[in-house]
């Protein structure tokens, strides 16, 4: 569901430290979440002080998108412009330190468009240059950074990817990686929620010409480095996407093997890149380590997927020790399991867990 453009194209079914040895995982449902399979609610942001963002599906299966506080409490909302048939509505990305969220909303006509909600309340609507009117084309807003400039990417009127940076006066940059596809279900996105660091910096993934992924980041001056994590694949829907950056500008990001099995990586500022995989990880197709979130420390949560194809959260260390973990409530079924999405300063984490019945419910766990 977050993954960017892997998740929307790409598709897989999917510490021993000391500091994060205790844990206490709060399970949660934003009001008016649904509790039919496929529904319920989808945590995916969190700040430094603890405020978890992110969207929940209703009876009807339609998005709307929720804030909710360190004490529990729930601000829900849905853009007036939403759709309101099964799949549409207000999905909430992520939200910065002075209390400005964007996400994008699906319209009555399966077009996507990005948003912003201020602290107060207030909910502004944009169209990148170049964004598709089709179903399935439009804006997604992905990322906003601590002084409001945005980032995302658009699909065009030929389903092609392209990314894009909302400057603070509303004016856009767009930009392509140079091996970026010019097909149908190809082209450049941005990483989710932690793509855009406040420098300026921005991560994401190109799928080329034969439908594989890379990894690039972007400087603030606009300049692209292209890279591929070590034993990526090089096959249709095989190879290298980014999670996001830190303010350090470390990156974090998933690769698949020709064997289609997913692997963790983290890339230092030098352009290193060291593989990780939980123990414990799956070795067939779909399965195995999927990182999610970077925090400004370098500590590094996601899930696994098991032989089974059960998921479970992880939080790698910065010096590289893993500990497990699982929400409680979280389904045992292939597809289900707990899913950890992103980890903030203090090393708390959210993110979502699929119960034995489909159902999504929201999760924190602080150490």
């Amino acid at each position: 569901m977050k993954r960017l453009l892997i998740a929307k194209i790409l598709s897989v079914s999917f510490l021993a430290s000391t500091w994060a040895v205790a844990q206490t995982i709060t399970t949660f449902e934003a009001p008016g979440s649904g509790t039919a399979s496929g529904q319920g609610t989808f945590s995916q942001c969190i700040t430094a002080s603890g405020i978890t963002c992110g969207y929940y599906y209703d009876s009807g299966s339609v998005a709307h998108g929720f804030i909710r506080s360190q004490s529990g409490a729930f601000i829900t909302f849905s853009v007036a412009a939403a759709g309101t048939s099964a799949g549409q509505g207000t999905f909430a990305t992520t939200l910065n330190a002075a209390g400005t969220l964007t996400g994008y909303y699906t319209d009555s006509a399966g077009v996507m468009h990005g948003f912003f909600r201020a602290g107060n309340g207030a909910i502004t609507t944009f169209d990148a240059p170049g964004a598709g009117t089709g179903a399935g084309q439009g804006t997604e807003s992905l990322n906003i950074n601590p002084s409001g400039t945005m980032a995302g990417y658009y699909f065009d009127s030929s389903n092609i990817a392209h990314a894009f940076i909302r400057a603070t006066d509303g004016s856009f940059t767009t930009y392509e990686a140079a091996g970026a596809g010019t097909g149908a279900g190809q082209g450049t996105g941005t990483a989710a929620v932690i793509g855009l660091n406040a420098a300026g910096e921005i991560t994401g993934a190109y799928i080329d010409s034969v439908s594989s992924l890379h990894g690039y980041v972007r400087s603030s001056e606009g300049v692209i480095t292209e890279f591929d994590a070590p034993g990526s694949g090089t096959g249709a829907m095989q190879g290298t996407d980014t999670d996001g950056l830190n303010p350090s500008g470390l990156i974090s990001g998933v690769s698949v093997d020709p064997n289609n099995v997913l692997h963790g990586w983290v890339r230092t500022t030098d352009g290193t890149i060291t593989e990780f995989n939980v123990s414990g990880a799956g070795t067939g197709p779909g399965q195995g380590t999927l990182p999610q979130g970077l925090n400004p420390q370098g500590a590094i949560t996601g899930s696994y997927s098991d032989s089974s194809s059960v998921s479970h959260g992880f939080l790698r260390a910065p010096g590289g020790a893993i500990s497990t973990f699982n929400a409680p409530g979280a389904g045992t079924g292939a597809g289900q399991g707990t899913f950890a999405l992103l980890d903030n300063s203090t090393g708390a984490v959210t993110g979502y867990v699929i119960d034995g019945s489909g159902v999504l419910h929201g999760f924190l766990r602080t150490p």
